[in-house]
């Protein structure tokens, strides 16, 4: 892994856009990029200063400065939201992280609790895995699988699970742009970047947050189910859980109107 952090910027193929000051970093999900907000961070370009960027591995991210060892926790991505608000000097901003960013979010700004004033976590999941009183929403053998198959055939898996994990199946351009985004996505750092996302588990994370938090929950999502989503905002002691009437794990795609109403009103409270 090569020293990159002279230039940031770079490293993380970092945008910064809108008119205000107040800062927005918007964090994308597993086997995404920042191109997965473009239909979300226009209603905020008015009041609000946009942060998009992309993970090690992700989009146009400097792909040479990943490390397996690094990123085999969610932890390491976490430092790098650190890293990239440090450079950006950013405090008390505002984070919006959609799927497994919600955790990283967490683990960040737990480390640094002076990183972020709001939370928003979209189809968060502290879990994936059920465990005696708590529904994931999969068995561990279910996972087993999934990572087995991911191993045999990524870009198999990609274009079978793609359409799944959105939903919207009256809508299939949907599915077939995240599968293109997984299938664009280096195979090793995927695999690699799934088995952390499933076997984590982050619910003792949940109970150290202390900013406000909104949980976004879609009114059904394969991946994060709303037995999820309810024990999140249970677990977070200032929080509100808002059920979308969207469907799937991407409302920032496929219902990003609503999505962004969603996060306007609790900004605004």
């Amino acid at each position: 892994m090569k020293n990159s952090d002279s230039n940031i910027e770079k490293l993380f193929n970092i945008k910064i856009l809108g008119s205000g000051t107040q800062p927005v970093l918007f964090a994308h999900g597993y086997g995404c990029d920042q191109n997965m907000w473009r239909f979300v961070y226009p209603h905020f370009e008015e009041n609000y200063k946009i942060i998009l960027f992309d993970y090690i591995g992700a989009g146009k991210s400097d792909l040479s400065a990943y490390s397996k060892t690094k990123y085999d926790s969610l932890q390491g991505y976490a430092d790098d939201i650190i890293k990239i608000c440090a450079h950006l000097n950013l405090k008390d901003a505002i984070f919006v992280g959609h799927s497994v960013s919600s955790m990283i979010g967490v683990l960040a700004i737990n480390k640094e609790p002076s990183l972020f004033s709001k939370m928003v976590l979209i189809g968060p999941s502290p879990r994936y895995i059920n465990d005696k009183d708590y529904k994931g929403g999969f068995e561990e053998s279910d996972i087993q699988e999934l990572l087995h198959t991911l191993d045999s055939n990524y870009l198999g898996w990609s274009k079978a699970m793609a359409p799944v994990i959105m939903g919207n199946e009256d809508r299939p351009e949907l599915g077939e742009e995240l599968s293109n985004s997984f299938c664009t996505t280096d195979p090793e750092i995927a695999k690699n970047f799934a088995r952390v996302t499933f076997l984590s588990d982050n619910r003792k994370d949940l109970k150290l947050l202390d900013v406000p938090c909104l949980i976004l929950q879609c009114r059904k999502d394969i991946i994060a189910p709303l037995e999820v989503g309810q024990y999140t905002a249970k677990s977070i002691k200032n929080s509100s859980l808002k059920i979308l009437e969207a469907t799937g794990h991407c409302p920032n795609l496929s219902a990003p109107q609503e999505t962004s109403e969603a996060i306007k009103e609790f900004l605004q409270t």
